[in-house]
């Protein structure tokens, strides 16, 4: 339950970062007032009404009943670039000294891991010759 909690978490951050630093538009096209086409990242298609008016020739005193209408959201183009030289000296004192400390709990001991590994293993608590029933005469 924690790995998938953690790893929803983990998609939706990157997610987050993905849609924040695009571009988005979204352009629609209104007739009449009407909303006949919506498009992202491209320009929506015509009715047909303009064609349709350039065809019969006929003068027309407005420009046209047709609208166009664009939105654009600009995304984050410059992310932060934070270096080590950006850190005064107690900064870097400080984060230097955090890793460390936290690097050593994380540590194991590896004497207390191999010092079972290089003693013999005890002996049998019978004798030898009584489990192997071996006896010299």
């Amino acid at each position: 339950m924690k790995k998938a909690v953690k790893h929803s978490f983990s998609i939706a951050l990157a997610c987050l970062v993905l849609l924040s630093t695009f571009s988005w538009t979204v352009d629609k096209h209104l007739c009449m007032g009407r909303l006949m086409d919506v498009a992202f990242f491209h320009s929506a298609e015509e009715c047909g009404m303009e064609a349709a008016l350039a065809l019969l020739d006929t003068e027309q005193e407005k420009p046209g009943c047709c609208d166009d209408d664009s939105f654009t959201l600009s995304g984050q183009d410059d992310l932060i670039k934070a270096s080590w030289d950006d850190l005064d000296f107690e900064q870097q004192a400080f984060l230097q000294t955090y890793t460390v400390a936290y690097l050593h709990l994380l540590s194991v001991e590896l004497d207390t891991a191999t010092a079972h590994l290089i003693e013999a293993p005890p002996l049998p608590e019978r004798k030898l010759h009584q489990l192997y029933e071996v006896y010299l005469i």
